[in-house]
C-alpha cells in the first residue's frame, strides 16, 4: 500500500541531494592559510598508510583457492593481519583530522545482530565507522576490485560484490548475502549504508531493501558529525568530493559520532515483507536522527521520489527547460510554435523522433547550442534527445496545450499498433515521456487503467485524473502553475496559452481543466 504521511510530491522537505559548505569570508581565508599546509601533508599520510596496509590486505588470502577464499577467514590468518589492518585503517582518518571517535551506546554482537545499518550516508569519509566496528564485513561494487589499493581491502574484507549493471549479479549477490545474514555465526557481522548513496543529512531517503531480506535483528547506527563547518557531505550537486576532502583536511579536526541503537528485531510481518521492515526501520532511525523519513531515491543517477510505483524527479525537466528558456527571452509563442514544430516532425516522419543538439536547437529556436545541450542534458545522457519526451512533458507543465489532449497525442506516439490500447512497454514508454524520466514500475498503473486486459486512452485519462494516488501526479506534478510564473503568459483566445493559475484553488485542479 502506498505511504503519503512521509513525503509530499511537492517536494515538502528539503532536497537531500543538493549541499554546499557555506564560508564565511574570515572561514575562507583561514581554510586557505591551513589548507596548504594540512591538506597535502594528511593526503600524504593518508595514502601511505594506504600503501602500508596494501601488502597486508593481500597477504591475508594469499595462497588459499576458491573454495577457501569462499569461506570466512580464521585462525593465524586472522589474528595477525586483522588487527594491523584495523589499526593502519585508524591511522587513516586519524591522517585526516579525525583525531577522535566518540562511541555512544553499545555494538551488539554477531549473534544479537548479524548485521549493522548505517545511516545517514553522507560520504566515502562515513567508512571511518568501520572502525568501532572491527572492520565488519561491506556490500561493494564489484568494479571497485579493479582499484589497486581498493581492490585489495575489498579481497581482505571478504565483501559482497554486486554490479549494478548485471542483473544476474545481483541475484547472486542477495543470495550470498542471505546466506551470510542466516549462517548463525558462520560469517562475521555486515555493516550496510541502506541509503545507498550519500545525502546531505537533512533527511533519510529510502532504504533499500537488501539488509533486510533475511529478515534476521539490524542493529541501526547513526552517524553524526557535529561540527561548526559540515565539510564531510558529498552529494548529487554541489560540493564535490575533491571540495569536500579540501575543506575536511582544512580543519585542525573533524569531530563525529557513531551512535549504536538498540537491536531492532523484526515482526513476522516484516520478515514476510523486507520493504516493510526497511521502511519501519527508516523511520526509527529518521525519529533518532530528528530529520524526516522520505520516499526519495537516487535512480538511474537523478533524484526521484516515488509514488504509486512511478517515479518523480525532484528537479523537473520541462520545468527546468522552460526556466532556461525564459532566461534566453523565449516567451509562451515560442514554446508554442516549437511545440508545433515538434508535432509537424513526428507526422511527415523526419527522422523518428530522436534528434541531435542542433535540430533540438533548430526546434527551440535557440542561438545558443551550449544551451541545448544543457537542455538536452536534462532528458538524456548522451547528445540526443526524444522529441516525444520534450514534446509531451513541456506541454503537459506549460499549460499551452490541455491534459486531455497531451494524452490523446500521446496516445499517438507510443501506440506501436492501432489496436486501441497500450502494452504495458508502451505504457512505460508513455509516462516516461511524460515525466521526464524513465519509468520501470507502471504495473500498479497498468492493472489499475486496464479494462480486460485492455488499457485505454480513456481509462487512462480516468484513472490519473480521479485516481487518489494518481491524481495526485497530475495535480502536484504535472500542473502548470508553476510554469505560469516561468513564461510570460498572456492570455489567448480558442484555448490556446493563458495563465492557469486562474484555474487553481487551494492547490487542486478542476475536472474541466482536463478537457
Amino acid at each position: 500500500m502506498e505511504r503519503f504521511d512521509c513525503h509530499s510530491a511537492t517536494h515538502e522537505y528539503p532536497h537531500p541531494f543538493v549541499h554546499e559548505v557555506k564560508l564565511s569570508r574570515a572561514q575562507r581565508i583561514r581554510g586557505i592559510i591551513l589548507g596548504t599546509i594540512l591538506c597535502p601533508l594528511r593526503v600524504s599520510l593518508a595514502a601511505l598508510c594506504f600503501l602500508i596496509m596494501w601488502p597486508f590486505a593481500r597477504l591475508r588470502l594469499a595462497g588459499l583457492s576458491e573454495d577457501e577464499r569462499s569461506r570466512p577467514v580464521t585462525g593465524w590468518r586472522r589474528w595477525l593481519f586483522h588487527p594491523i589492518v584495523l589499526l593502519l585503517s585508524r591511522a587513516v582518518f586519524f591522517s585526516m583530522g579525525f583525531l577522535w571517535v566518540k562511541v555512544k551506546g553499545r555494538r551488539a554482537d554477531l549473534k544479537e545482530a548479524p548485521v549493522l545499518v548505517v545511516a545517514p550516508h553522507s560520504s566515502f569519509l562515513d567508512l571511518l565507522v568501520l572502525c568501532p566496528t572491527q572492520l565488519a564485513t561491506v556490500v561493494s561494487r564489484s568494479e571497485n576490485t579493479r582499484l589497486p589499493i581498493i581492490g585489495a581491502l575489498l579481497e581482505f574484507n571478504q565483501s559482497v560484490l554486486v554490479s549494478r549493471k548485471d542483473p544476474d549479479s545481483r541475484k547472486k549477490a542477495v543470495a550470498q548475502l542471505t546466506e551470510r545474514l542466516t549462517s548463525n555465526g558462520y560469517w562475521p557481522q555486515m555493516l550496510m549504508f541502506p541509503e545507498g548513496t550519500t545525502t546531505n543529512g537533512g533527511a533519510l531517503i529510502k532504504f533499500k531493501p537488501g539488509a533486510f531480506l533475511a529478515g534476521v535483528p539490524v542493529q541501526p547506527v547513526l552517524l553524526h558529525y557535529p561540527n561548526k563547518l559540515d565539510t564531510v557531505r558529498w552529494t548529487y550537486k554541489g560540493t564535490t568530493w575533491t571540495e569536500a576532502v579540501w575543506h575536511t583536511t582544512s580543519q585542525l579536526y573533524t569531530n563525529v559520532t557513531v551512535e549504536f541503537l538498540p537491536v531492532y528485531n523484526p515482526s513476522q510481518e516484516e520478515r514476510n515483507y523486507p520493504d516493510l521492515y526497511a521502511d519501519n526501520v527508516q523511520k526509527l532511525m529518521a525519529k533518532a536522527l530528528g530529520v524526516p523519513a522520505t520516499d526519495y531515491v537516487l535512480e538511474g543517477g537523478v533524484p526521484v521520489i516515488k509514488l504509486g510505483g512511478l517515479s518523480l524527479p525532484l528537479e523537473s525537466p520541462p520545468r527546468e527547460t522552460l526556466s532556461l528558456l525564459d532566461k534566453h527571452g523565449l516567451g509562451a509563442s515560442e514554446v508554442e510554435a516549437a511545440l508545433s514544430q515538434m508535432i509537424d516532425r513526428r507526422q511527415s516522419g523526419a527522422q523518428g523522433s530522436k534528434a541531435s543538439v542542433e535540430v533540438l536547437a533548430s526546434v527551440l529556436g535557440l542561438t545558443d547550442r551550449a544551451t541545448a545541450v544543457t537542455i538536452c542534458g536534462f532528458y538524456s545522457k548522451d547528445d540526443t534527445v526524444d522529441l516525444r519526451q520534450i514534446y509531451l512533458s513541456i506541454a503537459a507543465v506549460s499549460g499551452l496545450v490541455s491534459f486531455k489532449s497531451v494524452l490523446q497525442i500521446a496516445f499517438s506516439m507510443f501506440s506501436r499498433e492501432s489496436r486501441g490500447g497500450l502494452s504495458k512497454q508502451e505504457l512505460s514508454d508513455l509516462m516516461g515521456a511524460l515525466l521526464g524520466v524513465p519509468q520501470h514500475n507502471t504495473t500498479e498503473l497498468y492493472i489499475e487503467a486496464s479494462s480486460h486486459g485492455k488499457l485505454t486512452e480513456e481509462n487512462l485519462l480516468r484513472v490519473l485524473t480521479t485516481h487518489p494516488t494518481y491524481r495526485r501526479i497530475v495535480d502536484e506534478y504535472l500542473h502548470p502553475e508553476e510554469a505560469g510564473s516561468l513564461l510570460s503568459f498572456t492570455s489567448l483566445s480558442n484555448g490556446k496559452a493563458m495563465n492557469n493559475n486562474r484555474n487553481m484553488h487551494s492547490g487542486s485542479l478542476h475536472y474541466d481543466k482536463y478537457d
